[in-house]
């Protein structure tokens, strides 16, 4: 007797800067290998098969599907129609916004900040976004200042509407950007990233030199690192029970890693012979070398023997990938919060912490500067802020004035 077809449900969604179609059934193990085989990609965000909405990869899942399931698309024709797409047809067609921004509109019903999905790119500005995409492309910026420009250009041509963007005037964006402090209420760094969206499209792509010159930017907040003590660095670190996990911060904190780079770290990358790791592109596509720990190394040799990982030192759930950002980051929150650590301290104060832990030892600023990657030594003069050695060297006057007091008859 053979198993019934399985009912798989297709789902839009809005993941990586663009509309998906969503793939959601119980565990299945051949329609796992069918859809990767397909092109599909697993994401962890939303638990699901996804791939880019279009005609021609609907009927390539379909057809990967096969006899193997019973297709249900009643929600992702619920999605299509939400978005103004034809209800027959998988391709978007885009619809007219308003005919003109208006910056000075107070709704309580209105959301803070336009949700992407919701509201349509109007007709006359289609071209900005393959335009600034490509433009992205040919200059070689990273996927995820890619996504940041791209995704903060849609939610300003979603405020235009059919108000051509390449129209607007430095004062037209002067009123729109202050809609962005008053009625959405945006951060000083959210409004910078906007700015540089925008500065991006109108003076890379449309070559409207120094066409942000009269524009004043906001004063961004002095935000000092969070740091966490030794201690409980070392209370953490030991309380992981997974052998993969402990090795993965192990080496994230030993090294100083960004997130995006401990978790992109390859077997080839492991010098052991020279007690070095390559850092292969990190921020700003550069490569570094840092000193391998030699009690990471012993976590990481009984990791390897267990693990037998391919090509990636932290492979993901298929071998040809690496763990993600986001499972780094909330194995770091289940492993450090339980110790009392600050609620919003993430992953990267492991980098913070690996700073300032070798300041307060005499490790030369400039030699940390060279080990974080960092272009400006101002960057990491962050760290003398936070430093104890730095800080405990300063008396307070009170002190001062009351151990001279109990001194004086």
């Amino acid at each position: 007797m053979t198993d019934p077809p399985v009912t798989i449900s297709l789902r839009g969604l809005w993941h990586g800067g663009q509309h998906c179609i969503g793939i959601h059934f119980l565990h299945n193990l051949a329609l796992n290998n069918a859809l990767k085989k397909a092109g599909a990609r697993w994401s962890k965000t939303h638990t699901a098969w996804h791939v880019a909405l279009s005609k021609q990869n609907y009927l390539r899942i379909a057809k990967a599907i096969g006899q193997q399931g019973i297709i249900d698309r009643s929600e992702l024709d619920a999605y299509l129609r939400s978005i103004q797409h034809a209800t027959g047809s998988i391709l978007p067609t885009q619809a007219p916004g308003p005919a003109k921004p208006n910056y000075h509109e107070r709704s309580n019903s209105q959301p803070k900040a336009p949700a992407a999905p919701e509201k349509p790119v109007g007709k006359v500005n289609l071209h900005v976004m393959p335009a600034m995409e490509q433009h992205l492309i040919l200059k070689g910026y990273s996927p995820n200042t890619k996504r940041t420009y791209l995704g903060e250009m849609r939610q300003y041509l979603q405020v235009l509407g059919s108000y051509p963007a390449d129209s607007m005037t430095v004062q037209r964006i002067k009123d729109y950007l202050s809609w962005c402090h008053t009625h959405c209420q945006l951060s000083e760094n959210t409004i910078h990233s906007r700015m540089n969206a925008l500065k991006f499209y109108y003076e890379q792509v449309l070559h409207r030199e120094k066409f942000f010159w009269e524009i004043p930017r906001p004063k961004k907040p002095l935000q000092l690192p969070k740091v966490i003590s030794e201690e409980k660095i070392v209370e953490g670190l030991l309380s992981i029970e997974n052998l993969k996990h402990r090795a993965l911060l192990m080496l994230a904190y030993s090294a100083g890693l960004r997130v995006s780079e401990a978790v992109a770290v390859k077997l080839e990358n492991l010098d052991t012979h020279r007690m070095q790791v390559h850092i292969q592109r990190g921020k700003g596509k550069k490569d570094r070398m840092v000193p391998l720990s030699a009690v990471a190394l012993q976590t990481m040799q009984k990791y390897l023997a267990q693990y037998r990982p391919a090509f990636w030192l932290f492979e993901g759930q298929f071998k040809d990938t690496h763990l993600s950002n986001r499972t780094a980051q909330i194995l770091f929150r289940n492993t450090f919060q339980k110790l009392g650590i600050p609620e919003h301290t993430g992953f990267h104060s492991l980098r913070h912490s690996y700073a300032t832990h070798l300041l307060e030892n005499g490790t030369d600023i400039s030699i940390i500067q060279k080990l974080l990657g960092h272009n400006d030594i101002k960057t990491t003069l962050r760290y003398t802020h936070v430093s104890q050695k730095t800080i405990n060297k300063i008396e307070s006057p009170l002190d001062k004035i009351m151990r001279k007091k109990a001194r004086d008859p």
